[in-house]
């Protein structure tokens, strides 16, 4: 007797997390997508070589919005602008004798924000517009502490800053540099150990001891210039890793929620940037 061909059945739909290297960009259901070419079954790999599970039972594809680039512009250009409006407001109103306490204190609030977003299972709009707001207050202080000390400072780190990111975007997008692997490892492990150290300096300040980590001015030693370097390098770093997340999670197909935490990745990285970039030309000021 011959063989009735089996149907092949509808297609399946597979849902599988897309991952950066970047910490910021790491959390549980970071950029996940649907696969719409991927057929349901044991032992088989989607076309990003991850693995699908045994027995893994079909879900019908639920209709929503994918993520696109124009998507992560635009809300990281909503983040910014609420960025400068709390900036602005901590420039122009706050009385000098409070700059330094909001600069420290936001500085900490800020932190704390950064990995209660990150490590949050989905994204948390309110609150990466609580750490726009709360970076804003920070970054009005510490520019007009600095602007007071070197005047013309502020719009030096921010033309700094974007024509960092840019030559960063370009050599991303042209000459294809990337951070994967093993020098990925290395780049999340000295981006942790970074943000410790830097706590623990801050912590260290109030006690009345100063390890000479975030020295600004022309008085800076070597400990300054190498953190401030290592900065620079490590922010550079965490933006490659924050554009291929973000292509990525773009040719996946992850939910237009998820540029929500591409446009935070992106700040973060981007005040980072600033901030460091702000301590280097401090060290060429009298």
């Amino acid at each position: 007797m011959s063989e009735v061909p089996r149907s092949a059945g509808p297609q399946t739909t597979r849902r599988s997390p897309v991952r950066s290297n970047n910490p910021v960009l790491t959390g549980r259901n970071a950029f996940t997508y649907y696969n719409p070419n991927q057929q349901g079954g044991s032992g088989q790999t989607d076309v990003y070589g991850y693995q699908t599970a045994h027995g893994y039972t079909p879900q019908p594809q639920q209709a929503t919005g994918r993520m696109t680039i124009d998507d992560v512009i635009t809300k990281t250009a909503i983040l910014l602008l609420i960025m400068i409006a709390a900036g602005g407001v901590t420039w122009l109103l706050l009385p000098v004798s409070l700059l330094y306490p909001v600069a420290i204190i936001g500085s900490l609030v800020a932190f704390v924000t950064v990995w209660i977003v990150s490590m949050r299972k989905n994204v948390s709009v309110p609150g990466v517009f609580a750490y726009a707001v709360v970076e804003g207050l920070m970054l009005g202080a510490w520019s007009k502490i600095f602007e007071y000390m070197y005047p013309g400072i502020v719009v030096q780190a921010v033309i700094g800053t974007f024509v960092a990111a840019f030559v960063v975007l370009g050599a991303y997008k042209f000459l294809g540099a990337r951070v994967r692997g093993r020098l990925a490892q290395i780049v999340v492990v000295s981006i942790i150990a970074y943000a410790v150290m830097s706590l623990l300096n801050l912590i260290l300040i109030f006690a009345g001891v100063n390890l000479g980590w975030a020295t600004i001015g022309a008085n800076a030693g070597p400990l300054s210039w190498l953190s401030a370097g290592l900065g620079v390098v490590l922010a550079a770093a965490s933006l490659l890793m924050d554009f291929e997340a973000i292509e990525v999670g773009v040719r996946g197909g992850a939910p237009e929620s998820e540029s929500w935490r591409g446009a935070f990745g992106l700040l973060v990285t981007m005040v980072w940037l600033y901030t460091t970039l702000l301590r280097i030309l401090s060290f060429f000021r009298n």
